[in-house]
C-alpha cells in the first residue's frame, strides 16, 4: 500500500465522523503537503472498491467515507447532517425472507433530527 493510501486510510480509521474527501484531503496535507486532491479521489476510489472502506452517498450532500465495512444503517440529521452508525438487526434477513432474495449489500440512510438540533430548535422558540 502507497503511503498516501495508508495516510488516508489510517485518517479514516482513527475518525469518529464520516469524512468527505475534501475534509479527508485537508486533513493528510497536515501530514503529507504534497498530496493532491486527485491523489485523495484515486486513493478513496482504490479503498472502497478493495473494501477496506464504505462510500457512503448522500443525496443532497458530498459522498461521506465510513471506516465499518460491516452491514449497518445510518441516522442522518437533517438539521447539522450528522451522521450516526445503527445497527437495525434482523433487517437484512427480514428483507432477504420477504423479497425471496440473497442481499448482496445495501444502503439505508434514515433521515431525522438530532437531540441536538432539536434542543436548539425548542430554544429558539422559547427566545
Amino acid at each position: 500500500m502507497s503511503k498516501q493510501r495508508d495516510l488516508i486510510l489510517n485518517i479514516i480509521r482513527n475518525s469518529q465522523d464520516h469524512l468527505t474527501a475534501e475534509q479527508l484531503f485537508l486533513l493528510a496535507k497536515q501530514k503529507l503537503p504534497s498530496i493532491a486532491m486527485a491523489t485523495v479521489y484515486n486513493n478513496l476510489k482504490a479503498l472502497d472498491e478493495s473494501g477496506y472502506i464504505r462510500r457512503l452517498h448522500i443525496s443532497g450532500s458530498a459522498d461521506r467515507f465510513d471506516k465499518s465495512i460491516v452491514p449497518h444503517e445510518h441516522l442522518i440529521c437533517s438539521n447539522c447532517g450528522k451522521i450516526t452508525d445503527v445497527k437495525i438487526e434482523g433487517l437484512q434477513e427480514a428483507l432477504e425472507k420477504k423479497l425471496n432474495i440473497l442481499i448482496e449489500s445495501y444502503e439505508l440512510n434514515l433521515q431525522y433530527t438530532c437531540k441536538e438540533c432539536m434542543e436548539q430548535k425548542l430554544e429558539d422558540a422559547a427566545i
